[in-house]
């Protein structure tokens, strides 16, 4: 059979695979039929709580990286030759600063590896970008217990940098020959004299960060203290350093006055018309943000094709997995609607085989090797679950609760924490399109086997 013989006979099995599962579709059945208006409803969710508020300012924020900050100098703090204590200290704490959730942390880490970022510290600020909540820990510790919340904080710092010294281990001969192609365009941008100095880079930087973190300022469970303080002006906040984003726009990169005070004008006549909707003026800003790039020079041209660039290739490889996510296992406000009942999890993450027994129709007391076999298995099922759902910064907190509340042991709730904020279908799906199928493969990998084996010790250390 030659290839064009073979090329045909594949495009036949698919199409034959095709018809099969649209013949057997279920689609009269309450379940299927559920699952996806859980599925609509969570891309809808998604999009009106995470697209205009963390993912449009994290694409403005990795097109400016790609512009704005040379190959150089990502290679001299994050490159091979770098000081490994410094990029991976750096990278293992970033979501202490940045708190976004597993989807708002690609495009900032496509944008450093692209740039030059070794392979370990890149990965070490992709797992801690979402997974060093300084928030979410406060809220595990107070409502899932202080063990958890020290065990979680403890546990994401260091997977951050184990996870990412093994990538880069793993991985070094295929990083050693990509170092290889881009130290030569290093070098010769080594004798260049900046733009800018690097106070002027990092203010603007700094102030855009800011707009991202304050933006999405999660309320906080309780109504007093310093994080509800915040919360009730975070609007405020964001607006401020969204001033000061225009200003440095204005003295560093030289956008002229006039388009700014045009684009405030815009933003503020917008704010004015949809009073008590703050996601209208902050949307206006990026609006008016990408028309100030069609006139203010060839740096705010490459600034704007940079963050296109992530736009296009990022989002709808997010909504197809936001999408599916919501149809395997449902969405955040829906007790039991996705293609996986809910109650199957419950069963498969008890602290105890009984409840999973009985629900398969065991008819006898729980066989001895079930019983050793558990741990290992409850956790490794919390970290793949966790894995494969999606949570919002925060979500998790509840929603564990209720897990935990319905017999989930404290091994598991652990191994979903370190593995669920930090990974998610809709981020796998993106961090394939990076680094491709083995790498991103890898790390999945390593996430829910490393989370297993701490949730397993953790939950012996509880009993």
């Amino acid at each position: 059979m030659n290839d064009a013989s073979k090329k045909e006979m594949k495009i036949l099995g698919w199409l034959i695979g095709l018809f099969a599962v649209l013949y057997y579709l279920p689609v009269e059945t309450t379940r299927f039929q559920g699952a996806l208006i859980a599925a609509f409803k969570l891309v809808k969710w998604y999009a009106r709580e995470h697209v205009l508020l963390c993912l449009v300012p994290a694409f403005f924020i990795a097109g400016a990286i790609g512009v704005f900050i040379s190959q150089n100098a990502v290679m001299k703090y994050f490159g091979p030759k770098a000081n490994k204590l410094l990029s991976y200290g750096v990278a293992s704490v970033s979501g202490t600063i940045l708190a976004v959730c597993s989807c708002t942390v690609l495009p900032l880490f496509g944008s450093i590896y692209m740039r030059g970022a070794g392979l370990g510290p890149a990965i070490a600020f992709l797992y801690s970008g979402p997974a060093i909540n300084v928030l979410a820990i406060v809220m595990t510790a107070r409502v899932l217990g202080a063990p958890l919340g020290i065990a979680r904080a403890v546990g994401a710092v260091v997977f951050s940098v184990v996870i990412g010294v093994l990538m880069h281990l793993i991985f070094l001969k295929e990083e050693r020959a990509r170092t290889a192609q881009t130290q030569a365009d290093v070098y010769v941008e080594a004798d260049d004299k900046p733009p800018r100095p690097l106070w002027q880079t990092a203010l603007y930087f700094f102030s855009m960060a800011a707009v991202l973190v304050f933006a999405n300022w999660a309320k906080p469970a309780e109504t007093s203290g310093a994080w509800y303080a915040v919360y009730s002006a975070k609007w405020w906040i964001t607006s401020a350093f969204a001033l000061l984003t225009a200003f440095t726009l204005w003295r560093f990169l030289g956008v002229t006055l006039w388009h700014l005070i045009a684009a405030a004008a815009f933003v503020g006549g917008v704010a004015v018309v949809f009073q008590g909707h703050p996601v209208a003026p902050f949307t206006a800003g990026a609006v008016a943000l990408s028309v100030l790039t069609f006139f203010n020079g060839n740096e705010m041209k490459d600034w704007r094709d940079q963050t296109w660039g992530f736009g296009k290739q990022i989002t709808p490889l997010l909504l197809g997995g936001v999408l599916a996510a919501g149809f395997f296992l449902g969405s955040p406000d829906a007790t039991d609607s996705g293609i996986v009942p809910n109650r199957w999890i419950q069963a498969l993450v008890g602290d105890s085989p009984s409840v999973f027994w009985v629900y398969v129709g065991g008819a006898r007391d729980v066989p001895g090797w079930l019983a050793l076999l558990w741990p290992v298995w409850t956790n490794f099922f919390a970290s793949l679950t966790g894995a494969l759902m999606y949570f919002a910064t925060l979500t998790e907190v509840p929603i564990l609760r209720g897990l935990m509340d319905s017999g989930m042991g404290q091994g598991p709730a652990l191994a979903l924490l370190l593995a669920g904020p930090a990974l998610s279908l809709p981020s796998m799906l993106v961090i394939n399109s990076i680094l491709g199928p083995k790498k991103t493969f890898v790390y999945v990998a390593l996430v829910v086997l490393m989370a297993t084996i701490t949730g397993m010790i953790f939950g012996a250390m509880m009993e």
